[in-house]
């Protein structure tokens, strides 16, 4: 059974691939080790809040106290330090209890995908926004106005006053008194066309400044209302592509039956330690998937048993799985994988297109030969439907089940030690 030939996730996919991840983080927030580990960490936050306040308290503390005071504050960090381990240990357990349970997770769901569900009922718009554009230009304030210097006659003088060069004095101070005056009024009027042209610029100004606004909150509604449009055309592509999917899938077209497999299978949520890529390609003569999962190496594996405080030394300290748990949980990680990935294929595929799998599990690594890059398969196996799905997955031994089915499997994947491919699993197949 050849390596099936890499591709990437096609858009419902890859939508389905991302939407589960978010899935996939929202049920680690509310997953009870999540839980565990949120109070080991109060727990932690509270005991070192209390030994730095003990430490604070012996600082203060008088000399008959001062001992006292140690001890508890010595205490203290003990338990902030039990904290900080049980925290880890909890963090551990949860990623063991992932491993652990990599086929487990995914019998309690159904994986089959109504793929008219993924359509866009309806298009969800931003609100129109126009900020600034959306407030008029205020109104250019009227020009100040005030009333114009009025002539005044100054009184001519009377009696003695006006028979002693009164008169002429008369003159003298009308004559000022008109060169005041004219003054004045050459100021008023220079003042209040002034006003006039100030205003009239006002005016002209704000009759630009406004038809600039209005042009530019015409373009923002219209490029809006573009935006919107381009929502609408992509959500009515999309729904046409679904369409076309779902009838593809309901004329047997085997380029849609692949598609269908793809969304299946980016449904299915990994843990973050262990993640797992598919590839594959349907043949609808003979209505087989090729199918190849590619799971991490082994070095990536957790190899720590348990955290210790040892109080001594206060310092944590870690405790490694032995040689053999490593081996033993990464093959039971691979075994575990190949089983999940055709029960998750045969139980989304209700209409039975999909009359027989054949699965390669293996590592993408470098070969030590050659250097260029090889994949090393660590099971092969060929399943029909009829005899897949009458396995009850919820009791079985992973490893046995694949014997059962006739696969051909790796002595040590830890080792990557390579399954033998070339033997015919297909012939294998148990009834």
């Amino acid at each position: 059974m050849g390596v099936v030939v890499a591709k990437r996730r096609g858009f419902f996919a890859e939508l389905q691939y991302q939407s589960q991840q978010a899935e996939k983080r929202r049920r680690q927030q509310e997953a009870a080790a999540q839980r565990a580990h949120v109070a080991a960490q109060r727990q932690s936050e509270r005991a070192w809040r209390a030994y730095e306040r003990a430490q604070a308290t012996a600082a203060r503390a008088s000399a008959a106290e001062q001992k006292a005071a140690e001890k508890e504050a010595a205490r203290l960090h003990s338990d902030a330090r039990l904290a900080e381990v049980a925290e880890l240990n909890a963090d551990l357990a949860a990623q063991y209890a992932d491993l652990d349970g990599l086929l487990v997770s995914t019998l309690g769901v159904d994986d089959h995908v109504d793929l008219a569900a993924l359509k866009v009922t309806k298009v969800e718009h931003p609100a129109f926004e126009p900020g600034a554009l959306a407030v008029e230009t205020p109104e250019v304030p009227l020009p100040q106005r005030w009333d114009p210097p009025v002539w005044r006659e100054p009184v001519p003088p009377a009696g003695l006053g006006a028979a002693f060069g009164g008169k002429k004095r008369h003159e003298k101070v009308v004559a000022e008194a008109r060169a005041a005056f004219d003054a004045a009024d050459a100021h008023w009027a220079h003042a209040d066309r002034e006003a006039r042209e100030i205003y009239q610029r006002g005016l002209v100004y704000r009759d630009g400044a406004e038809k600039s606004r209005l042009r530019k909150l015409a373009e923002a509604e219209a490029a809006y209302r573009s935006e919107c449009e381009a929502r609408e055309a992509q959500a009515a592509a999309r729904n046409a592509e679904l369409d076309k999917l779902i009838n593809g899938l309901a004329f047997d077209v085997e380029s849609a039956i692949d598609e269908y497999v793809g969304i299946v299978l980016a449904n299915s949520v990994y843990p973050e330690a262990f993640a797992v890529e598919h590839d594959h390609t349907f043949t609808l003569q003979g209505r087989e998937l090729a199918l190849t999962a590619t799971v991490p190496a082994p070095g990536t594996m957790p190899t720590v048993k348990e955290h210790r405080y040892v109080k001594a030394r206060d310092e944590i300290t870690t405790v490694a799985l032995s040689a053999r748990e490593q081996k033993e949980r990464y093959a039971n990680a691979v075994w575990q994988v190949a089983l999940r990935t055709l029960h998750e294929v045969f139980e989304a595929d209700r209409a039975g297109k999909i009359h027989s799998i054949a699965l390669t599990v293996g590592v993408d690594t470098l070969a030590a030969a050659t250097g260029l890059p090889v994949m090393v398969p660590l099971a092969v196996v060929a399943a029909d439907r009829e005899a897949f799905t009458k396995l009850d997955l919820s009791n079985v031994v992973p490893k046995a089940t694949l014997e059962h089915l006739g696969a051909t499997l790796s002595r040590s994947p830890a080792d990557l030690t390579p399954a033998d491919a070339s033997r015919d699993v297909r012939a294998a197949r148990s009834v």
